[in-house]
């Protein structure tokens, strides 16, 4: 048996959406906080299948998207000195002060190069000594902790070429921020497969415990994230807030301890800058200042600088759920895929880019 199959099977679907409709007698805001769940819920067709009283809307969960402007200009200013570049695709486009990009800057001869992991832009380092290779560090706990095990390797090698900028976020603090908005209505969470699958289950329980808001940590499959959504109403209507794990055939409780252990030896949490959310305490990762020799940002001091959105942009709002991507006055007439004002356009994973693509 496919186990994957099942969790896609259509009758099924159609069971847990009978009993979702059922349940969804008053108006009910659902958020997910994660990329791959919002490409995931558009590509499956369920948010057009839900009820009128249960809203959807997307979070801060693309980690290129709520990268901020001062870390945009931050790595376009290390663009233009004389180093190697090392960043995932995403970043390439994303646009910066005056709308200029990674992939603006290649063109005019900044040397950045593709790469799919850290690991990859240790390599790089490694077989080019004579160059200053940069990686640019985005991402939640999910990829954390490889760009930490990267870092060991890196020392442990004594590596003299390779850095590391990080712009890593956590997910809990920015749900805390969330959550104590008051401008931001929000009934339940669906919660980060991926990341979860790093913490575990015990970082989400502020939300019920000081906030009465409950969540669930979900899987990325149409059943996953129906049974969620049921589970989110029925707490709802018992009153009664918890965090649920409705992952556990990946998400264990605790967490991957082996993955935390690398990540706390590396990195210190921080404050960090959100797009849309602004500066959140310790929601970022720095790392720790036995790394010092391999820290970007002390080593070629790349300068935040204080840049604002482009004029009409949404993107932060977006990002916070105060509005769906079609309300920004840019979607689709300045802002697309092909020439994007903001990272929600960008991302593959981003809310806007999802919009766009499946013509919501």
């Amino acid at each position: 048996m496919n186990l994957i199959n099942e969790f896609k099977d259509p009758a099924l679907c159609r069971h847990i959406l009978e009993q979702i409709q059922a349940e969804a007698r008053t108006p009910f805001r659902v958020m997910e906080v994660c990329g791959t769940h919002t490409v995931a819920i558009f590509q499956s067709g369920i948010k057009s299948l839900l009820p009128e009283n249960l809203t959807h809307i997307s979070g801060p969960g693309c980690p290129v998207c709520v990268t901020s402007d001062q870390e945009v200009g931050a790595f376009l200013n290390l663009a233009g000195k004389n180093l190697l570049l090392a960043t995932f695709g995403d970043l390439m486009r994303v646009p910066g002060p005056g709308g200029h990009s990674l992939k603006a800057a290649q063109a005019e001869g900044a040397r950045i190069q593709v790469v799919y992991s850290a690991f990859d832009a240790l390599q790089l380092a490694l077989s080019n000594p004579r160059d200053k290779v940069v990686f640019l560090a985005v991402g939640f706990e999910t990829t954390a902790p490889t760009v930490a095990a990267t870092l060991k390797i890196a020392r442990e090698q004594s590596v003299s070429n390779f850095f590391v900028l990080s712009m890593h976020k956590l997910v809990p603090p920015a749900l805390a921020a969330l959550a104590a908005d008051r401008d931001i209505q929000v009934n339940g969470l669906l919660l980060p497969g991926h990341v979860s699958a790093i913490i575990g289950v015990e970082p989400y329980s502020f939300l019920s415990r000081e906030f009465n808001i409950s969540g669930v940590i979900t899987g990325f499959e149409p059943l996953d994230m129906l049974q969620s959504i049921l589970i989110l109403l029925r707490l709802s209507k018992q009153k009664q807030p918890k965090v649920v794990n409705n992952y556990k055939r990946v998400v264990a409780d605790q967490g991957n301890p082996r993955a935390l252990a690398v990540m706390q030896e590396v990195f210190i949490p921080g404050d960090a800058l959100w797009r849309g959310l602004g500066n959140i305490p310790v929601s970022g990762l720095k790392l720790r200042k036995e790394y010092n020799q391999f820290d970007a940002w002390q080593v070629f001091d790349p300068k935040a600088p204080d840049i604002q959105m482009p004029p009409g942009c949404k993107c932060g709002q977006v990002l916070k759920g105060q509005i769906l991507p079609h309300e920004c006055p840019l979607f689709r007439v300045g802002c697309t895929p092909a020439s994007p004002v903001g990272p929600c356009m960008v991302s593959t994973e981003g809310s806007c880019a999802a919009f766009f693509k499946y013509s919501l």
